[in-house]
């Protein structure tokens, strides 16, 4: 399944941004592996783990917007001596966000066409992530989902999203490369907030290594209970 997307104005801010909220150039594999989850209205992360998702985009690179825009801290209580004032008045574990907004840079690309391709044959569950897709494109009344559909943060509403079309131009792929410029998340942790990299080149025809795996979810490891062997007794 290859389909076309269409955004306007999205923005997906790297892992180290803090104040400069800067933005990858291209959407990572984990965050269309997220809008394939909005668009067909699954609220679990693991559902679809081991599916391969293949990226291209359409045209030039997007252009880079930088604007200026309020944003909200989140501030976390670590204790200290006014740690019983601070609890009675804002709550337990952290602070008010009114408290600390402060308007901030923002970067945001504009004009965003591409293309994503959908493995679904390494999926372990039985109902699979591209068929779901289809099915939602082709009769939406049959799945159930809430909210706008974005791609980036949850304001970058996409213009629209169908099967990829001749006449949509020419894709370039993003294709794995241990050398490559371009380095993007395949994961993030949601309980670490760590991430999973990949690094990126660029390919006018689609091969193999255009394919990124969404890892798969690891059985959890169980330590067994080695015997003791009996102790000799003492005569």
């Amino acid at each position: 399944m290859q389909l076309y997307l269409d955004c306007p104005c999205t923005s997906f801010p790297r892992s180290f941004a803090r104040d400069f909220k800067e933005t990858y150039r291209y959407p990572p594999p984990s965050t269309v592996y997220g809008f394939l989850l909005s668009l067909v209205g699954e609220i679990d992360m693991d559902k679809h783990r081991g599916v391969k998702l293949a990226i291209g985009i359409i045209g030039d690179d997007p252009p880079i917007s930088r604007i200026l825009r309020k944003q909200r801290h989140h501030k976390f209580d670590n204790g200290g001596t006014d740690h019983k004032k601070r609890v009675q008045k804002f709550g337990e574990g952290i602070y008010s966000t009114s408290r600390f907004s402060k308007p901030n840079h923002h970067e945001l690309l504009t004009d965003l066409q591409a293309v994503v391709r959908i493995d679904s044959s390494e999926e372990a569950g039985t109902v699979k992530l591209a068929d779901r897709v289809a099915i939602a494109l082709s009769t939406p009344s049959q799945i159930t989902r809430f909210g706008g559909l974005s791609l980036g943060e949850s304001w970058a509403i996409v213009n629209g999203i169908r099967v990829y079309r001749e006449a949509d131009g020419p894709i370039r792929w993003l294709t794995k490369d241990n050398r490559g410029l371009i380095s993007l998340p395949i994961w993030i942790n949601r309980q670490t907030g760590q991430g999973t990299f990949q690094r990126f080149s660029w390919s006018n025809e689609f091969h193999e290594e255009c394919w990124v795996t969404i890892p798969k979810l690891q059985a959890p490891v169980t330590k067994s209970k080695s015997k003791r062997a009996p102790r000799n007794s003492q005569l």
